[in-house]
């Protein structure tokens, strides 16, 4: 599997995620992103360590780590909301609104039958996301979503609760149905640093979005 670079200095690197490939080893076995870090040295002596989660589905922007002091930065950015993410997503429906904000809080449900999902609570963890409409396609709408918070599933849950209408293909939250996978792509990644230039990356939408008519966004 070749995973592009989208940016590289001697602290970090964005990787272009492929949509199917996980972050942690799954249960059941298989690939996932650790079995990539020792070609992703480029030259260095330690492994890059991913800072921050996609879904397995998810593909796009992935910020790496060179070094252990690196790490904890970046880390701290996220978790202060410094970063800016721009996520685009298709999702099944035509909406009336141009563009909004979802505030709704999470919380993690679990149970034996169905296993875990996040679902919108009173008490859950405040959860935001602003949104714009960009492009409708045969009752669907490619959707801009920018996330200032970082919670587990926020963008699929907000679509689905928030704006009525569920990502395409999502299992969990929608209803699998007209894409193989999950239709949400991390398309930017904006990451400030207090003495050098900010860390900035743009994925390019992939073959999946173009192939439902969604080529440019």
């Amino acid at each position: 599997m070749n995973i592009p670079i989208l940016y590289e200095d001697a602290e970090a690197l964005v990787i272009d995620k492929p949509a199917g490939l996980p972050i942690d080893r799954p249960r059941a076995g298989g690939a996932c992103l650790e079995d990539y870090l020792e070609d992703l040295k480029l030259g260095f002596q330690r492994a890059p360590l991913p800072v921050h989660r996609l879904d397995q589905d998810t593909s796009g922007c992935l910020l790496l780590a060179r070094n252990p002091k690196a790490l904890k930065r970046f880390s701290a950015a996220f978790e202060e909301r410094l970063v800016e993410k721009r996520y685009l997503g298709i999702v099944d429906g035509v909406l009336e609104q141009e563009e909004g904000t979802i505030a709704l809080s999470l919380s993690k449900v679990s149970t034996a039958k169905s296993g875990w999902r996040m679902i919108p609570a009173r008490k859950g963890k405040p959860s935001t996301t602003h949104w714009r409409k960009l492009a409708e396609v045969d009752g669907r709408t490619l959707v801009e979503f920018r996330p200032e918070t970082g919670r587990t599933h926020q963008i699929r849950v907000h679509a689905a609760s928030g704006l009525g209408a569920a990502l395409i293909g999502d299992p969990v939250y929608g209803s699998r149905k007209g894409a193989p996978r999950t239709m949400l792509h991390a398309a930017g990644l904006l990451v400030p640093r207090p003495t050098k230039d900010p860390i900035g990356a743009m994925a390019p939408l992939p073959a999946d979005f173009a192939a439902l008519g969604f080529g440019d966004a």
